[in-house]
This record gives C-alpha cells, sequence and structure tokens, in this order.
C-alpha cells in the first residue's frame, strides 16, 4: 500500500502519515501489537496460578516507552541500567541511606495542562525548567507551553458516566406514597434495566407526577448510554415495550451528563438539598448530604468504568529533609533526561527556602521535592508506558542519578520491609485536614487499606510471586546481617528478617486450607483468550470502514467488561494495565480509520487512483460495486444501520436458543424496531442502497412502506409549516429594519430607550437565526433564564434618591421577556396551528451556592495534597494544596462546567457563591455611571 504524502499540507500531517504507514505495514509501530501479546501472556501465567500481585523483581530495559521512541539527548545517559543487587541495596538502606520516591501523581488532559503548570510553578513565581534546559519564568512563558504541546494531545473526550433525567408519569392514583415509589421504581427500572440511580419525585395537577434524578449511564452488561436526546429515546423504546408501560404511560427525558464521582457526588447532594424525599433504585433514603456522597463514592464509583483523557503526566520526585537542594535538582534534571528522552517536559523544585507559600497554606514543606509535568506522547508518536515494573524502574534510576551526584538513595520495594501498599487518591475523601490529613475509605476494601497504612502495620503479599521474592528477601537480608560489622546495621537486618517471617508465618496459616480456584481460572482464561480474539482481530482489519471499527471497538469493550469480572482482587492492577494497552491499541486503529479516509480524498483529487493494489476477495468487489453505484457515504451509511439490526436479530435469536435471558427480550424487540425505524427513514430520505437490501429483507421492506406513508402525511404538514414560518420571517424582517431605524435616529444620551430597542431588535434576529434551521421535531426556544441574585440594596437606594419605586432586576428581566413574546404574539399562534413546538417560558435560576464553591475547593485541594508521597512509613500526610492555587484552577473547572451545561440545554449561572456579583453586571453598571458623569460634566 502506497502513502502520498503530498496530499497532507503540514509537516506534522506528513510525520503522522509516515508513522501510521509503517504501523499499518508491520514496522515499529507494531509494538503496539507485541505490547499487547507479552501483556496478554504475563496476565495469562498470573490465571493459570490463580495468583497475582506486587510487581515483577527485576526491570526490564528502560520499559517507559515503547521501542519507537527517539534518541536520547547528547545529556542523557545509556538507556540500559544495570540492576543494583538486592543485598547492596537492602545494606545501604541499612546504614541509612533514604529511600527512592518517584511517585505518579496523576493524570490529566490537555486543557488541564495550564491548571498544572500553574500549581508546579506556583502561579509562575518559582522557575520552571524544560527538557531542553532552558528556563521558564513568569505566567507568560508558561501559557506558551499549552500551544507547544497542542500537537501531542489527543484530547478524548472524557466518559460521560451519570446522566440527570426527568421522567413524566401520567396521572393514577395510589393508596399511599410507598404505593407510589414502588410504580416509580418500576418505571425507572423498565426503562434503565440493572443500572443505578436515585431520584426525586414532585406531585402535579391531576395526579400526574414528575420524576427528577440521576442514572449511571453504564450498564452492568457493558452498554453505556450517551445521556443525551439518542439515549432518552433508546431507553424510551425499552419502556414501551416492558409490560410496566401497561400500568402507566411515562415519557423520559435526559438534561445533561457530567463524569467521575465528583460530579455524580454533587450533582446528588443538589438534589438532596431541593427535595425532601430522595431514595435509590432499591427505596433507600438518601436522608442528607453525607449519605448522598458516600452512596457515589462507595456504591457508585464502581458501576462508573469512569476514563478521563491521559495526555501529561504530574510526576513527583522528594527527598528527605536535609537533603542538598542543588544535588537533588541535578539528580532530578538527569533523571528526567534519561528517563523521558524523547518527550516534552517541565519541572520545578520547591524546597523550604525558596518557596513561597507559607506552611499554613500547604508550603515550605521540610523535605526538598520535584514536581513535573511530562507530555505522555512523544513528537514521534510513542507513548510512555505506566506499569508497576516501570515505576519500579523509575526508582531505581532516581536512585542511581542521586548517587551520582552525592546522594545516598536506594530503591526500595514495599515486600523488603512487610510495609503494607499504599492507598491512592480514589479510595478515599478527606473528612479532616487539621494537621494531618485524616480520610475515610469509599469502600470496605479501601477502608481496610488505609488503615492498615495508617497504622504502619506489618503486612506481606500473598500471591506465589511475592512469596518466592520475600523468601529471596530473607535470605538477602541474613546475609547482609552476617556480612555487616556494624551493630546498627545488623539489628536492623535482623530485625527486617524477623518482621518477614513472622508475618509470612501468619499468612500461611491463614491459606493452610484447600482453596479451590478452578472455576475462576478456567473463567479467566476463556475471558482472556476472547479478549486477545478481539483486541488482536485488529491485525486483519487494516483498512475498515468507520462502521466495521466501530463494532470491532464494541467487542473489545464488551470482552474487557468480562474479563474483568473474572480478575482476582490481586490482579486487579495487571488488568488495569491490559486495559489502557486494549484501549490505546483500538485507538491506534481509529487514527488509521481516519488516516485511510484522508487518503480516499487525496486520491481522489488525484484523479482517483486505484486505492489498493493487492488483490480483492468477492466481499471488496461486491462492496467497490455498491460504492460506485451509490456513493461511499450512502454504503456507509446503510451499512452501519443493517449492522445495526443484525445486531438485535442475533441477540433476539440467541434468547430463542435460551443463550440469553428472556428478560431481555422486550428490549431487543424495542431495539430492532427502532433500528428498522431508522433504517427505513435512510430510504424514505434516498438511501438507494438500503431500498435494494430490501428486496430481500421482508421486514426492511414493510418499515419502508411504513415510514414512506409517513411521509406523504408529514410533507403535507411541512408546506404550510414552511409557509407559515416564511411569513413569519418576513414579519420579523420589517420588524427588525423599523427598528434600526428607530435606533438610529434616538440619541446616544437616551440609554434606556436604546437598549430597550436594542433588545428588542436581538430577540428577533435570534428568532428568526432559530427559524432558519427549525427542523420538524425542533422546538422554538424562546425561553429565557436568569439568576435571580435577590434584593439589590444599591440599586434600591439608587431608586429612592431618583424618587422612583424599587423593581428588582429579576422583574425586570421578566418583563421584558413577556414584551418580547406579546409583540409576536399572533405570528407564535399561526406557528402553534401548523405544529410548530414553542418554548416560552421565563425560568429562574438559584445562584450558585457557597457550598458548591467549597465544593470545588474541596476537590482541587484534594488532588494535590493526596499527590505529596510519605517518604517512609510513619512520615506526616503532606497538607492539602492552597486556597489561593485552587481558585486559580478553579475557573478552568467552572468554565468546563458552563460548557457541559450549556451542551446539555441549561444556561445558568456558573458562580462559584452568590456575594460574587457577576463581573459583567458589574462592568456594565460602572460604563452607565461613567457616561452619567461624563454627561453631567457637559451639561456643567
Amino acid at each position: 500500500m502506497e502513502i502520498f504524502f503530498g496530499a497532507f499540507t503540514s509537516e506534522w500531517e506528513q510525520r503522522r502519515a509516515a508513522l501510521l504507514h509503517e504501523m499499518s505495514s508491520g514496522g515499529r509501530g507494531a509494538s503496539a501489537e507485541e505490547e499487547m501479546r507479552k501483556r496478554l501472556k504475563q496476565l495469562a501465567q498470573l490465571g493459570a496460578t490463580g495468583g497475582g500481585g506486587g510487581s515483577s523483581g527485576a526491570p526490564g530495559g528502560r520499559g517507559s516507552a515503547s521501542k519507537g521512541r527517539a534518541a536520547p539527548r547528547a545529556q542523557a545517559t545509556p538507556a540500559t541500567t544495570a540492576a543494583r543487587p538486592m543485598e547492596a541495596r537492602l545494606a545501604a538502606i541499612a546504614r541509612g541511606s533514604q529511600p527512592a520516591v518517584v511517585k505518579m501523581a496523576s493524570y490529566g488532559g490537555g486543557a488541564r495542562v495550564g491548571a498544572m503548570l500553574n500549581y508546579v510553578s506556583r502561579g509562575g513565581e518559582l522557575k520552571v525548567e524544560n527538557e531542553s534546559g532552558r528556563i521558564l519564568e513568569g505566567r507568560e512563558d508558561l501559557a506558551r507551553i499549552r500551544g507547544d504541546w497542542d500537537h501531542l494531545f489527543q484530547n478524548r473526550a472524557e466518559s460521560r458516566d451519570i446522566g440527570s433525567f426527568s421522567v413524566e408519569i401520567a396521572a393514577s392514583v395510589f393508596a399511599s406514597d410507598e404505593a407510589l415509589h414502588e410504580q416509580v421504581r418500576s418505571t425507572l427500572t423498565s426503562g434503565f434495566g440493572d443500572r443505578r440511580y436515585a431520584y426525586a419525585i414532585a406531585k402535579n395537577g391531576g395526579g400526574a407526577v414528575t420524576v427528577q434524578g440521576l442514572v449511571v449511564l453504564r450498564g452492568g452488561q457493558g452498554e453505556r448510554l450517551t445521556g443525551d436526546a439518542k439515549a432518552a429515546g433508546i431507553i424510551q423504546g425499552r419502556y414501551d415495550a416492558s409490560a410496566a408501560a401497561g400500568e402507566a404511560a411515562a415519557k423520559f427525558s435526559f438534561h445533561g451528563y457530567g463524569n467521575g464521582v465528583e460530579f455524580g457526588a454533587s450533582r446528588l447532594r443538589g438534589l438532596v438539598d431541593r427535595h425532601d424525599d430522595v431514595r435509590d433504585d432499591r427505596g433507600q433514603s438518601i436522608a442528607n448530604e453525607k449519605v448522598a456522597g458516600d452512596l457515589v463514592q462507595k456504591e457508585w464509583r464502581g458501576e462508573l468504568h469512569s476514563r478521563k483523557s491521559r495526555d501529561v503526566m504530574h510526576v513527583i520526585m522528594s527527598a528527605r529533609a536535609g537533603t542538598d537542594v542543588a544535588a537533588f535538582e541535578g539528580a532530578v534534571r538527569d533523571f528526567l533526561a534519561h528517563q523521558f528522552a524523547g518527550h516534552r517536559y517541565v519541572f520545578a523544585m520547591h524546597d523550604p527556602a525558596s518557596d513561597p507559600k507559607e506552611a499554613g497554606e500547604g508550603g515550605k514543606r521540610p523535605h526538598v521535592h520535584a514536581h513535573a509535568i511530562v507530555a505522555m506522547k512523544s513528537d514521534s508518536g510513542d507513548r510512555i508506558e505506566t506499569t508497576p515494573a516501570v515505576f519500579r524502574e523509575w526508582r531505581s534510576v532516581m536512585a542511581e542519578k542521586a548517587r551520582e551526584h552525592g546522594i545516598e538513595m536506594e530503591m526500595t520495594d514495599r515486600r523488603e520491609f512487610a510495609t503494607p501498599p499504599a492507598f491512592t487518591r480514589t479510595q478515599v475523601r478527606p473528612v479532616s485536614r487539621e494537621g494531618r490529613t485524616e480520610h475515610v475509605g469509599t469502600s470496605e476494601a479501601a477502608q481496610a487499606r488505609y488503615d492498615a497504612k495508617r497504622s504502619g502495620r506489618r503486612t506481606v503479599a500473598k500471591s506465589d510471586r511475592s512469596r518466592q521474592y520475600i523468601i529471596k528477601v530473607q535470605e538477602s537480608w541474613q546475609k547482609v546481617a552476617l556480612a555487616s560489622g556494624d551493630r546498627q546495621t545488623v539489628t536492623y537486618a535482623t530485625q527486617h528478617k524477623k518482621y518477614l517471617e513472622s508475618r509470612a508465618s501468619i499468612a500461611q496459616t491463614e491459606t493452610s486450607g484447600t482453596v479451590v480456584r478452578a472455576d475462576f481460572a478456567s473463567n479467566f482464561r476463556i475471558n482472556l483468550a476472547t479478549l486477545q480474539e478481539m483486541v488482536l482481530e485488529g491485525q486483519e482489519l487494516r483498512e475498515m470502514s468507520r462502521a466495521e471499527f466501530e463494532t470491532y471497538e464494541k467487542k473489545v469493550e464488551t470482552a474487557l467488561f468480562k474479563l474483568e469480572r473474572s480478575v482476582s482482587a490481586d490482579d486487579r492492577t495487571d488488568f488495569d494495565e491490559i486495559a489502557d494497552l486494549a484501549r490505546d491499541f483500538v485507538n491506534q486503529k481509529r487514527e488509521l480509520v481516519d488516516l485511510y479516509e484522508q487518503r480516499k480524498e487525496a486520491l481522489a483529487e488525484q484523479g482517483g487512483e486505484s486505492l489498493r493494489s493487492e488483490p480483492r476477495d468477492p466481499a471488496n468487489d461486491e462492496w467497490e460495486a455498491a460504492v460506485a453505484k451509490h456513493g461511499e457515504a450512502v454504503v456507509e451509511a446503510g451499512n452501519e444501520a443493517m449492522i445495526e439490526i443484525e445486531h438485535y436479530r442475533e441477540g433476539l435469536d440467541r434468547i430463542e436458543a435460551g443463550e440469553f435471558s428472556a428478560d431481555r427480550k422486550g428490549g431487543m424487540q424495542a431495539g430492532i424496531h427502532q433500528a428498522m425505524e431508522r433504517a427505513a427513514q435512510l430510504v424514505v430520505e434516498g438511501n438507494g442502497y438500503l431500498r435494494e437490501v430490501a428486496e430481500q429483507d421482508q421486514d426492511l421492506r414493510e418499515a419502508i412502506e411504513r415510514a414512506e406513508k409517513q411521509a406523504e402525511v408529514q410533507d403535507r404538514q411541512d408546506d404550510g409549516r414552511a409557509g407559515a414560518i416564511k411569513a413569519m420571517q418576513t414579519v420579523i424582517a420589517e420588524r427588525i429594519d423599523r427598528l434600526s431605524e428607530r435606533l438610529s435616529d434616538i440619541s446616544e444620551d437616551s440609554y434606556a430607550t436604546r437598549n430597550e430597542i436594542s433588545a428588542e431588535r436581538q430577540f428577533l434576529a435570534d428568532m428568526n437565526g432559530q427559524l432558519d434551521t427549525l427542523g420538524p421535531e425542533d422546538v422554538l426556544d424562546l425561553s429565557r433564564t436568569e439568576t435571580d441574585y435577590g434584593y439589590d440594596e444599591e440599586e434600591a437606594a439608587s431608586a429612592r434618591e431618583s424618587g422612583v419605586d424599587y423593581v428588582p432586576a429579576i422583574e425586570r428581566d421578566r418583563q421584558e421577556h413577556e414584551s418580547h413574546i406579546d409583540s409576536v404574539a399572533p405570528q407564535l399562534e399561526l406557528l402553534r396551528a401548523h405544529g410548530v413546538t414553542i418554548d416560552t417560558d421565563f425560568k429562574i435560576a438559584a445562584p450558585p451556592s457557597q457550598r458548591d464553591f467549597d465544593a470545588y475547593m474541596d476537590e482541587l485541594a484534594k488532588e494535590f495534597a493526596e499527590a505529596e508521597p510519605d517518604l517512609d512509613d510513619t512520615r506526616e500526610a503532606h497538607e492539602v494544596a492552597s486556597t489561593v492555587d485552587a481558585t486559580n484552577r478553579l475557573e478552568d473547572r467552572l468554565n468546563k462546567d458552563k460548557e457541559a451545561a450549556q451542551r446539555s440545554g441549561e444556561t445558568t449561572r456558573t458562580d462559584p457563591a452568590q456575594q460574587h456579583i457577576p463581573r459583567l453586571e458589574e462592568l456594565e453598571r460602572e460604563q452607565m455611571q461613567q457616561r452619567e458623569r461624563d454627561r453631567d460634566d457637559r451639561d456643567r
């Protein structure tokens, strides 16, 4: 296959095309496939032995990037590092050497780079050094980094984890409130299936009710809803096909979605705050905000399978208090240059002497440490690996570089000291920040892990690999004790050997009973084989259509879901790495699909040269014949529609064969009905390919006949509708012209009159813009949402001085909105008569509460508070990140929330607290006051 690199206009596109071309032809990009095979083989060995846990003993190679990494720069040390003997490491630790601490603090998407750099540089007050040794100082230098790194970011959308929904349930008579709740849960479960949810009920007139709530978008079988109108249609279809629909009519709708437990906890607390009686899908009452937070953190967390973009990583390197700062800075510089050669990164030193943040604000920590922000992807397209073995290598290299700079430091493994595993930021949430931060676990297992770590309880890993490793550690401690002539070293080595022996003996006693793992191991191996087959199937699909790729992607996610259910707790880390690699592999295939589409376009411009030179099979010939007759876009759309139909047909066949539960039949029937309707609609819109397919498919042919009859009726309605819209646009255009003429005749000093006319003209222009694109099912949205900030003392005082009645801003807004609607009332009635749905509501939004602002602050502070590592088992936990730095990050978060709200149809304000007067209103008021002063000056 030949790639025409000249078809790509930018150098980056050409390099990317070359890289992907190599990958598609089995070149260096194929290392991803090799890595996938290697990791799957390792996990298969774990499944065969029924154990796991811990990391591998010695590092293998550099391990921090794939084989295709660019050559290191001149200052980088050789790529391989000799493993330091265990006895030498342990003896040095016994003599007082400090452990190497290199911690992966967090990942972030490209949008978060600015906030992460702001934290690392203390708002631009600390110098920051990049990979080439250049010193960056000040906010301007830091701001340019985001643009310089942008081509390295995938900017993937976060997973949609939790959706906000409402359900309108028709009038019914219930004997009691409990009977009402049972009916509501029956309705919601019929639509949502096994998804977790929480809800509140509002009773309307005539016995009807409105249900508002939150639902986990990912189901137990791995299906993830999108939380939008499309998802509402899917849920509606399932409900309509269920038995519950015969008891009460219900209409489902979604109003937004978000990512992660923080979003879910915040929204659920808000639901509890607005309603007296909130319950979950099991009927349990959610009485207060603490219960709401616990429900999301402890129960829903495992259901979310949340994913965020990983464009950059935040790495922390620490040393003991009293370590020479200049020497440690040199060690950090060499470590980063060695380990991340070919990648973009920056780092900054935090030490008590130069830290501008006070100790009470979380700064001036007694120990010196460095923060680095590293781009996950290099300029040549390679991504950094983050596995337990790689983290071990990082510590080894950091220790080596520190020793080269005169700092006694060694790589350590918790299994060598019988210390418990560390808890992660996602396993706990802070409850007290006085002194050392205190936490509670987000689950029983997480709480046990937290308690073990904080109490310093001695423990040993129980997997087969770890037991073999601990035997070697005991032998090494024994050799250190025998070889050393120093009494303190001998005592230290002997004591740790006893720790290991005592805990290993207890662990052996606990596991001495017979443990039956046959079923688990069998399921594990079956699911692992399925995953390997699904992932590596991509090798046989070098050039696939968009629809084929999406089907392939769904298969991989399903295989991952099944494998996850059969992975033991000890092997969870290994599974997470497998899942990341699998998804990265799928993303590579996605890039290939994009590239092939670009290539086809380029070839078409060059004269329609043959897309492939190798022989084509009959299926490809049929595909090309269909494309030649109907066009590629038509065939792609038709093929995707048929894939969806066949998916539901296969599901119904498997239900009939007993492979799937009969409870899923209703959902499958509803799904195939909707898929048929969508395919029939494509035919009505002119898809000739599907019309040919329907000649051999009776069900599809009948669906097309129904759709065509409906289209005829709709066409007649649309003709009248189009005429009404055109007439209204004519009226609007004339009124806009008259208002513009009036505006040009009014003096600049007549501010109130000019503003009133400008507002009316803008209202008409916005309406006209909506009418230009109004579809048959669209709503003409003339609604307006304003935030009610309550009584304004300054405005009231000004009104009294002027001798006029004070009218709150929200009432003025309401009166203006009603005046605009009244001015077009006859035209709106004409549109309604032709079936146009119009929303003219005036909606009042409450200002965000102080609690929401505090919740943002807690979340941001927690992220960086937990990023600071412990240097030994009894070290004080680092304090929370300062409020000042967190506030700088708050603006990015609030902007993101505002954009998400706009996507979901909301237009409410996102100010963090009521007392924060909107800046826009303040600027407008200042401008009006200045104009009044200027006018007074002219009058004088």
